[in-house]
């Protein structure tokens, strides 16, 4: 039926932060053309408050709306519907419900699938948007105790946050939160594991978050929200286990039949006596910990599923579809931006792709402006933000600002490390090569990010100052006047 064929200039598939923000410059950059998003669900994620605090980093809002308010708004086309099918080389897209969708340029952002531990017991969540936060909150409310399985973000965060239970913390490292900080700032945090939670004394600039608005998961998502287990006599209660896996998911009766017995961990022999658990996770430490609920929270997987059969995209080794810095895919007229998609061309020195919500937006903006500098005959360059990593972030209640190779990535033992630390207040760090600075983690309310972020966009020799750099109370801007 012909109500059932569109027909657009530009289609963007996916209404997350990617897929909303390359629509939106699609039809602020073109706005006589024709912009149709596909989206699965009926509410997308939308960039509010945008603003540029300095040459790369930047804040913003990410709110959930209704995909009639982005219409009305940006006189954007929307389609909601899953997709099923790609056929590139007749340039359709087909979508589950029967519709089918002509392009001349398409962009991929369908995100990520969280990967998830293995056994699918229905105890096991995976935190991933706003939806699941809620599943998670409703199940959290009759739990005494919780394992929570990654040591990324978003686990960090529930370690935090969750509060009035027991955490077991399996994380594979040698240290938390090791994904965004080294081991140094993971000693920094660890006093805040098992101490009482404190209220933030001073507002601080960031990437805003209101989990009220938005799917997309961030800086300060879980800020605010109940995470209360039924033990409203505990605060935190944390034990970690380091350098595990996650080997077998068991039921009671799944654990009696294998002969495993549960351990208690020492911090919670006093507080916890429970004979039998609802799930048991047995670790690869062959250790097995009896829990109320399981949270896996160990990142995601592109999400290429649908587009990848009969069509010939050169897929990264992650899984991702490779790009160039024009955000092209291998196959013709087709782009890509955000979780899905995996940086395949030159790398600038001090830039990495991280699957974050922040480059997700930059991607998705970047990919925009190609599809439409790719109608007129000419190409758009790459934006800055490509040149240098930078990120901002909160863990335990402390502002975290990662700059260009924070971790001194790819430098092997080639780099020098200055270090700053404030017990309880701050945590500073910078790595030097070849007497530039290429990298820092700042920690704390230090108001160094701007002048380290231009110090390394501008590779500036640092050799005559480094043993000044981090004084305290001293200007870095007064070496530079």
């Amino acid at each position: 039926m012909a109500h059932d064929v569109y027909h657009a200039r530009f289609v963007v598939v996916g209404g997350g932060i990617a897929g909303v923000t390359c629509a939106e410059t699609l039809a602020s950059e073109c706005p006589e053309e024709k912009v149709l998003l596909i989206t699965a669900s009926n509410l997308v994620k939308a960039i509010k408050n945008y603003e540029q605090t300095s040459r790369v980093l930047e804040t913003f809002d990410v709110e959930e709306q209704p995909w009639s308010q982005l219409e009305f708004k940006s006189g954007i086309q929307v389609l909601q519907a899953t997709v099923s099918s790609l056929a590139a080389q007749e340039k359709v897209v087909y979508t589950s419900c029967g519709k089918h969708v002509h392009y001349d340029k398409l962009c991929i952002c369908s995100g990520g699938v969280p990967k998830m531990v293995p056994g699918n017991h229905p105890l096991v969540v995976g935190i991933r948007d706003t939806e699941s936060v809620k599943d998670f909150q409703n199940k959290l409310d009759h739990a005494e105790r919780v394992i929570i399985i990654g040591n990324g973000g978003i686990a960090t965060e529930l370690v935090y946050e969750i509060e009035g239970c027991e955490v077991i913390w399996a994380i594979k490292d040698k240290s938390i939160a090791s994904t965004f900080v080294d081991e140094g700032a993971a000693q920094f945090f660890l006093p805040h594991l098992n101490s009482e939670k404190q209220q933030a004394h001073q507002i601080v600039k960031r990437q805003k978050f209101s989990i009220d608005r938005c799917s997309a998961l961030g800086p300060d998502w879980a800020a605010g929200q109940c995470m209360k287990g039924v033990k409203q006599e505990t605060s935190h209660h944390v034990f970690v286990k380091y350098e595990v896996e996650v080997s077998m998911v068991m039921s009671p009766e799944e654990l009696a039949k294998a002969g495993l017995s549960c351990q208690t961990p020492d911090l919670f022999r006093k507080g916890n006596n429970k004979e039998e658990w609802p799930v048991y996770v047995q670790l690869t430490n062959n250790c097995v910990y009896g829990s109320d609920l399981v949270v896996s929270a160990t990142g995601v997987t592109p999400n290429t599923l649908p587009f990848l059969p009969g069509n010939n995209f050169e897929v990264a080794e992650d899984g991702g579809l490779k790009v160039n810095e024009n955000m092209m895919t291998s196959v013709p007229d087709v782009y890509a931006a955000g979780d899905v998609c995996s940086a395949s061309w030159q790398l600038a020195d001090l830039w990495f792709q991280m699957r974050l919500w922040t480059q997700a937006r930059q991607m998705g903006c970047q990919a925009a402006r190609c599809m439409a500098a790719d109608i007129r005959g000419t190409t758009a360059p790459l934006d800055i933000c490509f040149d240098l990593f930078a990120h901002v972030t909160k863990f335990f209640n402390f502002k975290v600002v990662l700059i260009g190779l924070f971790k001194a990535q790819g430098l092997g033992n080639d780099y020098e490390l200055l270090l700053r630390v404030t017990k309880g207040e701050e945590y500073i760090k910078v790595v030097l090569h070849e007497g530039r600075l290429v990298g820092a983690i700042l920690i704390g309310e230090t108001d160094m990010e701007e002048t380290f972020e231009n110090l390394a966009l501008n590779r500036t020799d640092l050799t005559p100052f480094k043993d000044h750099l981090l004084e305290p109370g001293i200007d870095i801007d007064d070496f530079f006047d």
